[in-house]
């Protein structure tokens, strides 16, 4: 449709109704802002607007296209070892409006970054591109290349709300809108969500030179709250489970440290090869080939071998993945429960699973804060603050139903860990006194509270 007749349509009733659903019925008015900004940019032909020579054979053909951001609800680092993970996509999202081309031009524009522009004639991997968005939307567009999937360009003006550094998945968001629109435009919109979040992992792995696994990609994609099961590589068991906090009158939310990711590379990558080491030992490629018993069975000699945190590490894989199979029973408890002191009580069970989860990365996976720069501990100070507000508000922690036990502190790493975000679970009435008691560590805007949404990747219809 043409710009005119997208504006028009932001104001429909329908319109209200997809925002809703993304953003929720307070983010509707600011989601519809956000979208006429986009349309206006693109229409806009001054030099400070979006350039048409960037887009000469659009005619006049507008799309606009989403895709979420995520959180990881269980799992912290098991699926490079193709273990068990809880994600859901939440309401922060990348947005973008998109004119198809006839040539093989891909301009893209980002709000606050750089224009990118890449030539489809050329999908071979580049050196010099390692790292780029230009290298993801090369590997991407060969994916699709390889699939059969003949491509034109097109021209996109974009904005993301998903706040970088902050364990939210923004760059796994933009992977899989770059997938979502190949896909939509030249492809017949027939790929699900896990193959638009394998092309997506594929092309960061290749051509931009991350070695990443596929939660993050899939868990944006998909779509509301899913339980992913990584056993078998090629053909992950994604399935989708009905979770909202809210329910049960708690809010989900992340605290972003604001620490520097700066030189934190080899801390990541030490996490998936002290893991594969652990499970080279025993003859396998992942720990997901090996038993428990047969690790603990030989502590003595993995420690001898590897030191001691491989060994801890391997541990927390195996307990993290059980971890997982116990949060999904608890959700799944939960969704049955009628409104009540049942409900509360399996969201209860969950938030134990939570902080168990929190503690074994913090303890066995100590990925919390970089051991070579130990005076830097945004994380586990956020970690620490939170156990206090909650020990400092003991009957506040319950629901309002003296239900839950008090003094429950519901936290965890959030993500890859090492600097970042924790999340936190607290019951809504208490949002605005931990948001001011934890910005006045971290700074105003360092709390945001999380929905989570239904739609992962997708083009919408209004």
């Amino acid at each position: 449709m043409t710009g005119q007749e997208l504006l028009y349509r932001l104001n429909s009733a329908k319109c209200a109704a997809v925002f809703g659903e993304l953003y929720g019925e307070n983010g509707v008015e600011a989601a519809r802002l956000r979208y006429a900004a986009l349309v206006g940019g693109m229409l806009d032909g001054s030099p400070e607007g979006f350039p048409r020579s960037r887009f000469p054979e659009t005619s006049g053909d507008m799309r606009l296209f989403t895709a979420a951001g995520r959180t990881e609800l269980g799992g912290n680092h098991t699926d490079h070892n193709l273990g068990k993970v809880l994600a859901a996509s939440i309401q922060m999202d990348q947005a973008a409006l998109v004119c198809p081309r006839n040539d093989n031009i891909v301009f893209y524009r980002s709000e606050g970054y750089p224009d990118v522009m890449v030539d489809l004639s050329d999908l071979s991997a580049r050196q010099d591109e390692k790292g780029t968005t230009e290298a993801l939307v090369r590997g991407i567009a060969a994916e699709f290349a390889a699939r059969g999937i003949r491509l034109k360009g097109f021209s996109a003006n974009a904005a993301s709300t998903v706040l970088p550094g902050s364990g939210l998945s923004s760059s796994a968001a933009v992977e899989v809108l770059f997938g979502r629109v190949f896909d939509a435009l030249y492809g017949g919109g027939k790929l699900s969500a896990l193959e638009i979040a394998q092309i997506g992992q594929k092309a960061e792995n290749v051509y931009f030179g991350k070695p990443c696994g596929l939660m993050d990609q899939t868990a944006c994609a998909s779509g509301g709250a899913v339980a992913i099961d990584f056993g078998d590589a090629a053909h992950p068991l994604v399935t989708n489970i009905g979770f909202n906090p809210e329910e049960a009158g708690w809010t989900l939310c992340v605290v972003n440290t604001r620490g520097s990711h700066a030189d934190l590379t080899p801390d990541y990558a030490a996490i998936p090869g002290e893991m594969k080491a652990a499970a080279a030992f025993f003859g396998g490629t992942v720990l997901r080939e090996i038993d428990r018993k047969q690790v603990t069975a030989r502590a003595a000699e993995l420690r001898k071998a590897l030191g001691d945190r491989a060994l801890l590490r391997a541990l927390h894989f195996f307990d993290e993945n059980d971890r997982v199979d116990a949060m999904t029973a608890a959700i799944g408890d939960m969704n049955r429960a009628a409104p009540g002191e049942d409900k509360q009580r399996a969201f209860g069970r969950y938030l134990d699973l939570v902080n168990e989860s929190g503690n074994s990365s913090w303890e066995l996976l100590q990925n919390v804060y970089s051991p070579k720069n130990p005076a830097e501990q945004g994380i586990s100070t956020a970690l620490a603050l939170t156990r206090n507000f909650f020990r400092s508000h003991p009957g506040e922690t319950d629901g309002g139903n003296g239900s839950l036990p008090s003094s429950r502190p519901a936290c965890r790493v959030h993500g890859g860990g090492f600097a970042g975000a924790i999340q936190t679970y607290l019951p809504q009435d208490e949002l605005e006194m931990y948001r001011r008691e934890m910005e006045a560590v971290f700074g105003a805007g360092s709390v945001t509270a999380l929905r989570i949404r239904p739609i992962g990747a997708a083009e919408l219809a209004l």
